[in-house]
């Protein structure tokens, strides 16, 4: 771990994993305490991963203003971060609310960015709206598994807004629902910042049509990772997110859900080393 003083003098923490080439990676959650990442399924064993704890999360500290949590602010932190690590241009990848982050920095500074890859990207800083019938028919595509009767009924109810058992629908975020997933899941409400969290996507957090705009003019290659089998990040999202690049590229991986470096390490890491590399 190493750490670095950003603009507002609040003190970030970032981790190293593997050699190689850099490549910028932005925790979701929103606002989770960036282990969830691990090494992305081995793409350490490709790319020097660094790995940004967002402040007031992991060994990062807590700000005095607690409105730089918001996501807009957050992008200035990224920017400290490529200051400090002497960088002209990056590789920049986010995750799941991280991709907001990425994109939200991306259209702001995009003389900064090489390249920039989105891994089941939440979609509020471009405007995408997530139906609820969406998510009910990709959650359809689990029918027949044992859990599913239990999770189906809370997903059906949490769209309808009259239920809430968000811990009862964790198995619709993953493609296999193991020891392991069951493990993952429920380290999330322990590792995030709740606080942070709710102030993340806050009033002014985003501007969907200034980000729009300015990625459209973005002149650097773009990789979407959808999980076919994720409630979250829909596929048909990740396909219409791609619309806003002028070189973008989605992959679908089958059988994974919002993490596809848990359900499937190798073709994850696959799939991002080598298109880094092209």
């Amino acid at each position: 771990m190493r750490t670095f003083s950003s603009y507002d003098g609040t003190e970030l923490a970032y981790h190293e994993y593997g050699q190689g080439e850099p490549l910028i990676c932005l925790p979701g959650g929103p606002m989770r305490d960036s282990a969830y990442l691990g090494e992305l399924g081995g793409l350490s064993a490709h790319r020097r991963l660094i790995v940004l704890d967002l402040r007031g999360t992991g060994r990062s500290a807590v700000p005095e203003d607690p409105a730089t949590y918001r996501c807009n602010r957050l992008v200035d932190d990224v920017e400290a971060l490529r200051a400090h690590l002497g960088f002209d241009r990056m590789d920049l990848l986010g995750h799941s609310a991280g991709a907001n982050l990425a994109v939200m920095y991306a259209a702001r500074h995009p003389g900064h960015v090489a390249r920039l890859v989105l891994v089941t990207p939440g979609a509020g800083a471009v405007g995408i709206v997530v139906t609820g019938e969406g998510r009910l028919e990709v959650a359809r595509l689990r029918a027949g598994e044992p859990w599913y009767p239990e999770a189906m009924a809370a997903l059906e109810a949490i769209v309808a807004g009259t239920g809430t058992d968000w811990d009862a629908i964790g198995p619709f975020f993953h493609g296999r629902w193991d020891e392991a997933a069951r493990a993952h899941q429920a380290a999330d409400g322990r590792t995030r910042n709740h606080e942070a969290a709710a102030i993340f996507a806050g009033e002014g957090a985003f501007d969907p049509g200034a980000t729009r705009a300015a990625l459209a003019k973005l002149d650097v290659p773009v990789l979407l990772v959808a999980g076919e089998v994720d409630v979250n990040t829909l596929p048909g999202v990740a396909v219409e997110y791609a619309g806003f690049f002028r070189d973008a590229e989605v992959v679908v991986q089958q059988g994974a859900g919002h993490y596809p470096w848990h359900d499937d390490a190798d073709r994850f890491a696959t799939t991002v080393a080598t298109w880094l590399a092209t």
